[in-house]
Formats: C-alpha cells, structure tokens, sequence
C-alpha cells in the first residue's frame, strides 16, 4: 500500500504541492447601494453620512434589488465564460461580527448567479486555465476604526457608510500552484474588470480584495492536510508576499511532526508573517436561509445574451489585435492593455499619428509611442502618483511632440526635457519649444564649430577613433551635444565629425 507522504527515496525529505485558491471581492460602480437607495460614493465623505435605515439594519424595514449591480454581476460572468442558470436567489448569512449592522449578511449561497468558468493566465511561456468556481452577489460590510487614547485604552469606531454596497464575489477552484500564480490571476482579473467598467479594481482602498485559502499536501495525493484562509492583503505584492510566507510555514510545521490547523489568519505586512485569528469557519456555521424580504431572479435567454453582445473588448483580445494590428510586441501589448486606461491612451495616439502620416507609416509610429508611454511617461506617472487619466499631457499633446521630432525641429535628447516640462506644466511641445528656445540646430556651419572645439579639447578620444575604436565617436558626439545644450542635431555632428576625422 502506497504511503500518503511519499518521500524522495534519496533524500528522505517529502515533497508537497502547493494548492491556492481565491476569493476576491470587488466593490460595484453603481450609483446607490445594494438594497437601498443610498449613494454609493462615499468613500471621501464624513463617517456616518451615507446611511438610511435599511444600510443601518433596523427593524421592520424592506430591502430593494439594485438591477445595474445585477447587470454588472451578469457581465462578469459572461467575461469569465461563467454559464448563467435560469434562476438564483439570496440567502441570509448569518455571523455576530461588529461591523455587519443587521446581524447577516444578504448574499447567495445553493443558488447563485452564476457557475462553472475560468480565466487565462500567461505563466512562464504557457497557458493556463484557472476554473471560477462562482461569481455572486452580495453586500459589503461597514468598517471598523480601532483607535487607541493617549493613556493606552484601545477602542472602536464604526463607519456604516461602507454598510450595504454591491459587493460581488468571484471564487476561483484551487487550481493555482503558486504564489506567482495567485499574482497573475489577480493582475488578470482586476484587468478585465476594469475593461467591463464594473469596478475601479483599487486595492489600497478597498474595492478589490482578496483572500487566499491556501493548503499543501504531497506530490501525487488529493487529500488536503488542512486549509488555511489568509486576509487583510492589500496589494498585489502583499498576496504574493503572505502566500509566500504561509506556504513556507505550512511545510515547517508538517516538517517537524505538527499538524496544520483549519484556521483564518492574518496577514501583517510590517513584519512579513501571518498571525492566527480564529478557527476556519463551514457553511454550516453561517445557518444559510433563503432572505424572505427579496424575490428568487430568473434569467431569460434573451437577456443574457443580450448583455453578452455588449460586452467590451476585453484585454486578451486587446492585446491579439495590438500584436497583429500595430506591429507591437508580446511585452509590448502585454504591459499596455493589462490597462484599459493605457490601452485607450496608446490608441487615441495612434489614431491622431496616422491621421497626419497615413496607414503605411502606422507600425512604426505604434512603436514610438509605445515606446514613450512604457518609459518616460510611465515613470513621470509612478513617482507623481498620477492616474494616466488626469496626466497633463493629452494624447494630441503627445502626439504634436512626436511630430516636431519627427520634423528634426526637437532632437530625442531635447524631447525628453521638453517632456518633462509638458507633464509638470500643461503646455504643449510647441509652447514650450518656443518659451525655452528648444529648437534643435541643423546649420553645419553653426555646429562645425562647436566640433572643431570638441576636438581640439580631446586628443585621446580623437587618437582612438583614429586607431579604430567606433566607442570613441559615440563619446565624441555625446560631447557636442553636451556642449551645445542637447541642441545638436546627432545626425548631423556625426558627418562632420566624421568628415574631419576620416571615415574608418
């Protein structure tokens, strides 16, 4: 009889497999809440100011069905080729937590919205399909403030404003193996929410969440040896980072005889560990129930299909067109349409290049304004904290900068500075060109002497060249443009040099 933990015969150590799977939750673009009528943009608003009997949870009042949170429900399903069954109905999900207002939780248990999907993520060179157990619907919770006096008394707020806004849960099988799988599978999911316009897919605060059951269990076995929930990550790094940490923890405890407890823990970014905080619930603990104050819903064909022809294009497709349609590469189209707000920009600045230089030239434009959001304008974003969106540089902007250059009026050297100014500013290329007095020098009279002074003043480099060292050419031209204030035309500088010196 074959033993459960199969060990390697040289080694004696065993071998186990990490298993994870996900529950994200995201918060729901809708005008009002859930089951009330609420405004739902609270997020910047006094605690306790966006709330009404129903979100607060007191007696004898009736909730309502939100049909755009629904519909939402339904187009993300749909894009993570979930099946939608005729009929699904809420449940009341019952646990005594402070920051649930009424007691339980409206959600869906036996008969949800929708079933049996998957997503697609790239990992090392190949495919791979990751199931979606479900997607549901279900309200948020409110949230708790923990403060802590100034004599060391700690205590809690409560803010009911996040109480009862559309909440929508998308669990995935246990089909990842590791946390750099869990990491993709998020990047991918949040992408395609944000293509569908349903969520904002924040992290940090709070409208994407995610938590990870994670177990291990040896190599060729199906039995789990005790699944562990993990929570309270708020990034991308923090999942990848805390699925690291427990599955390295889980095989430390096998490995020294203990037992892995069924349990929830929490993840403490600080200080790089997860801490136990109770034991794992079972359905059986929530005392599911169908909720009385609301209607089952039935799904008619035609209104599913409805929904699914007017689903957008959606990031994998995005990326197969940038590739076939731009010329663009893998990375290329990858990094570019993982947003839908870059995707949009990069092909707003496409149209506007190809009407001013025609179809033909269209690849080869793709490329440098790729080139250009993938670097500087990304960077310039990153240490401004700036959503592309609210980027002082528009798309025509861009694009008017990249045509002077283009022109030979700015050199890359002289657009890169230019740029800089534009994404602090606001002005455009042209404005700014004219206010600093930017424009490239062509003249090779004008330059013949600015390169008969870098020549006088480096004999070694000169020397080099000359015994056929090409290294020495690009430092003699860097010099020129060095001193000419970025405003050399390289192409130019380098004839001239080259004339003077002899060509090798």
């Amino acid at each position: 009889m074959k033993h459960q933990c199969d060990t390697d015969i040289l080694s004696g150590v065993v071998k186990y497999e990490t298993v994870i799977g996900l529950e994200v939750h995201s918060q729901l673009l809708t005008i009002s809440k859930m089951y009330c009528s609420c405004s739902a943009d609270y997020a910047s608003t006094p605690p306790n100011t966006h709330v009404c009997p129903v979100c607060m949870g007191l007696p004898g009042v009736l909730p309502t069905i939100n049909r755009r949170a629904v519909e939402f429900t339904v187009m993300t399903a749909l894009a993570l080729n979930c099946s939608i069954p005729e009929h699904a109905k809420f449940d009341r999900k019952n646990y005594p937590y402070p920051d649930l207002m009424k007691g339980y939780q409206i959600s869906q248990f036996d008969k949800p919205m929708s079933l049996n999907g998957y997503l697609v993520i790239d990992i090392e060179g190949r495919k791979k399909k990751v199931g979606i157990t479900r997607v549901h619907l279900e309200e948020d919770v409110a949230k708790l403030l923990h403060r802590t006096t100034p004599e060391g008394e700690s205590y809690s707020l409560v803010d009911i404003n996040r109480a009862g806004m559309p909440l929508m849960e998308i669990v995935s099988e246990p089909d990842m193996h590791s946390p750099e799988e869990a990491r993709l599978y998020l990047v991918k999911l949040r992408s395609i929410l944000q293509y569908l316009g349903v969520s904002t897919g924040n992290m940090e605060e709070g409208s994407f969440r995610c938590d990870a059951n994670i177990s291990i269990r040896p190599e060729g076995s199906k039995e789990f040896l005790g699944k562990v929930e993990v929570k309270n990550m708020n990034s991308f790094r923090a999942v990848y980072r805390a699925l690291e940490f427990e599955e390295k923890r889980q095989r430390e405890v096998l490995d020294t005889g203990g037992r892995i407890a069924q349990e929830t823990r929490g993840w403490v970014d600080e200080k790089g560990i997860t801490v136990s905080q109770r034991s794992k619930e079972y359905a059986h603990d929530y005392r599911y129930f169908p909720e009385p104050d609301l209607p089952p819903l039935a799904f008619s064909r035609e209104m599913v299909e409805q929904v699914r022809a007017a689903l957008p294009e959606l990031p994998e497709a995005k990326f197969d067109r940038f590739v076939s349609g731009y010329s663009l590469t893998p990375y290329d189209a990858g990094l570019l349409t993982d947003s839908r707000p870059l995707a949009n920009y990069f092909e707003e600045c496409v149209s506007l290049a190809g009407k001013s230089g025609g179809e033909k030239d269209i690849p080869k434009k793709a490329k440098t304004i790729s080139n250009w959001l993938l670097g500087d304008f990304t960077r310039l974003l990153n240490s401004s904290n700036t959503r592309i969106e609210a980027s002082n540089i528009k798309p025509g902007h861009l694009v008017e900068m990249l045509d002077l250059v283009d022109r030979g009026t700015l050199s890359g050297p002289l657009a890169k500075t230019v740029f800089e100014e534009m994404f602090s500013s606001g002005k455009t290329a042209s404005a700014v060109v004219a206010e600093r007095g930017l424009v490239q020098i062509s003249d090779s009279g004008e330059l013949a002497i600015i390169v008969d002074k870098v020549i006088a003043d480096n004999d070694k480099a000169i020397a080099d060249y000359r015994a056929g060292k090409e290294a020495s050419l690009t430092f003699l031209i860097g010099q020129v443009m060095k001193a000419s204030w970025g405003k050399a035309n390289p192409a130019v500088v380098r004839k001239i040099i080259v004339d003077k010196l002899g060509g090798n």
